[in-house]
């Protein structure tokens, strides 16, 4: 499903000067991710990489005994798929849509064409990944050393900054799997929150009601993936 109108709105493709935008706007092609949509299983190759609009996409580690733990949330800030330009080509991670949404699709072997030309998606591409790199990194800080109060605030506002409103379409156990913890401790947690007035909670719908009250609790894992984002992924430090 293609359209004859670009949509600014993810964050990589609006920092590209001009010249390199046109050269990569005809080759990319909108695309609806419905929720639950796979765009990549572990030790599989991505045909494509995908450029979120107003979807969020989580990257899971998957064991052996099918458990999962979500370690990043991509949304309209940045891309599904950088393995195929660091290198690597396959992940042990996997891709799934967690907010459905639309995305910009572009063919792997495009995008590598692009990178190993240099230039700004280079430059652009590498920092994003050290962003990336980043909130992977706290959060595994974080699901060892703060409380499940912590970590939902951490995951509902990293969501919420991907997100055009302020509703997240998400059930507990969902919510629970993606944190790596038990169903109980979400609903103990989530309880919490909306008895304090901070959300509120109705058949898989999560709505933000205070957004600084949210702030308030969260540990200092949010601040630090929020800050490195900013700072990488800044038009005057790349261009």
């Amino acid at each position: 499903m293609s359209t004859p109108q670009y949509d600014p709105r993810n964050r990589l493709l609006a920092l590209l000067p001009e010249a390199e935008m046109a050269r990569l706007l005809p080759d990319l092609e909108r695309v609806p991710l419905p929720l639950g949509k796979s765009l990549s299983e572990s030790g599989g190759v991505m045909q494509y990489v995908y450029f979120p609009l107003d979807a969020i996409v989580s990257l899971l580690c998957v064991m052996e005994n099918g458990a999962s733990t979500e370690i990043a949330v991509v949304g309209h800030e940045g891309i599904v798929g950088v393995s195929l330009f660091m290198g690597g080509e396959t992940t042990p991670s996997r891709a799934i849509v967690q907010s459905a949404g639309e995305a910009y699709r572009l063919k792997g072997q495009r995008l590598k064409d692009e990178f190993y030309r240099g230039g700004a998606m280079q430059r652009l591409l590498l920092r994003y990944t050290q962003a990336l790199l980043t909130q992977m990194a706290q959060t595994a800080v974080c699901n060892r050393h703060h409380s499940v109060d912590q970590q939902l605030c951490r995951w509902l506002l990293l969501s919420l900054d991907r997100l055009p409103g302020d509703t997240l379409v998400m059930t507990q156990e969902l919510i629970a799997n993606m944190l790596g913890v038990r169903r109980e401790g979400v609903t103990e947690s989530a309880g919490k929150l909306q008895r304090a007035g901070l959300i509120s909670y109705q058949r898989g719908h999560i709505t933000v009601l205070d957004r600084p009250g949210l702030e308030a609790r969260v540990c200092e894992c949010y601040a630090v993936v929020k800050g490195e984002y900013d700072r990488l992924l800044d038009r005057h430090s790349i261009l």
